[in-house]
């Protein structure tokens, strides 16, 4: 098949994420699935879409772009584990900064790991897809992780500004309140904090676990 499976699945990647969320289409769905169904169906479709495309990167004929060295994958390592951490304490977490984020219980004098960044798990989606492009030298692969990467880059802009529209002076107020709090402000519960940040380390070795099941390759050798 060549090229042909890894470019209409990368397609259909971005189209079941940028067509669902569109101003006409969202309100229809979440109408009909409820906010917490139009969520569940919505992230079903993107992990099934998305194990799709990562399927397809690996039929891509390979075309090697760097050789793999040992150091790459201690790269890998290291980064991971911000990632894990990073959306184990913001998963959940009211945020009216990022993209359909809640308002209700966002408390900007303890705003979390939201003071430092607006968009934490386009922070850690970044960091996975750019340590596992160090990794993966060959073309089909740097084009998918890469382009996620830039993906989740790129969103932050976006998304602020459609959020800027959507709340208007809400939205500076919030930002400014977030601002002038403390550099590094009291968690909401503490217990909370350390279970999250517990369950990062775990999803972290999960991953690193499960890696040679599901992709036939240990990211420790």
């Amino acid at each position: 098949m060549g090229w042909s499976g890894f470019v209409l699945a990368f397609a259909a990647f971005f189209l079941t994420h940028a067509v669902p969320v569109r101003p006409p289409v969202r309100p229809w769905l979440v109408a009909r699935l409820g906010p917490r169904g139009f969520a569940l169906a919505y992230a079903a479709l993107s992990l099934a879409v998305l194990g799709w495309l990562i399927v397809e990167a690996g039929r891509a004929p390979y075309v090697e772009l760097w050789e793999p060295a040992a150091w790459q994958r201690h790269l890998t390592l290291a980064a991971m584990l911000p990632a894990c951490l990073l959306l184990a304490v913001a998963a959940g977490r009211p945020n009216p900064f990022s993209f359909g984020g809640p308002r209700d219980g966002f408390d900007p004098a303890r705003p979390g790991v939201v003071r430092w960044m607006r968009h934490p798990l386009l922070v850690a989606l970044a960091l996975w897809a750019g340590a596992h492009v160090v990794p993966n030298g060959d073309l089909a692969h740097v084009i998918l992780f890469g382009g996620f990467a830039a993906f989740a880059l790129a969103g932050h802009g976006l998304v602020n500004r459609r959020r800027r529209r959507e709340l208007g002076h809400i939205w500076a107020d919030l930002d400014a309140q977030v601002r002038a709090g403390s550099l590094f402000p009291r968690p909401p519960s503490w217990p909370r904090l350390v279970l999250r940040l517990v369950a990062g380390v775990v999803l972290y070795t999960g991953l690193i676990g499960l890696h040679p099941v599901v992709f036939g390759v240990s990211p420790l050798s």
